[in-house]
């Protein structure tokens, strides 16, 4: 989880390749008009993102009750999105990326093609709620190299839960 640019579809291809998951990117269900406004510039709300957040915990539920390893990349930039996550998944964990505002802005910059602007970056900080203290969350300094990153969170997983899933949380 965390704001855009911050590492979260790298970070979690390579936690779904090491532990054998399934990767569920959350950009990939969000719905046309959310993309649209993004597209245009325009910070998503509450009500944007509620819809997906329903999908997106039904997904990883889904994938759970398949038997498999979800590894799931969604922004969950504020308390009640995780909190919506963790009623729809009981037991969910978070690795936080966390970064600096100007590194979000460039990374971001340099995404051709994608759907979320550099400009949004400052809506996606000033609507942050950094998931500090809160339980099943793992805080990852997002500089650091992905094999790494993808290294502590499967050790910090694996010493923290046996059977749930696994959320990074796209934009």
């Amino acid at each position: 989880m965390g704001v855009s640019g911050c590492g979260k579809s790298a970070v979690g291809a390579e936690i779904a390749k090491n532990s054998g998951g399934r990767l569920i990117e959350g950009d990939a269900f969000h719905p046309q008009a959310n993309i649209d406004k993004m597209s245009a510039g325009h910070p998503l709300n509450d009500d944007d993102r509620a819809g997906w957040l329903t999908r997106l915990g039904e997904e990883v539920a889904k994938a759970l009750s398949n038997g498999e390893k979800p590894i799931l990349t969604c922004s969950s930039l504020k308390l009640i999105y995780r909190d919506r996550l963790r009623a729809a998944v009981p037991g969910l964990g978070f690795v936080f990326l966390e970064l600096t505002k100007e590194l979000a802005t460039e990374r971001c910059s340099h995404r051709p093609g994608h759907f979320m602007p550099a400009s949004l970056v400052d809506s996606q900080f000033a609507t942050l709620e950094a998931p500090y203290g809160e339980d099943r969350t793992l805080v990852v300094d997002a500089t650091k190299s992905i094999e790494t990153i993808g290294a502590e969170a499967a050790t910090w997983w694996q010493a923290s839960q046996t059977e749930s899933a696994t959320a990074l949380t796209g934009s």
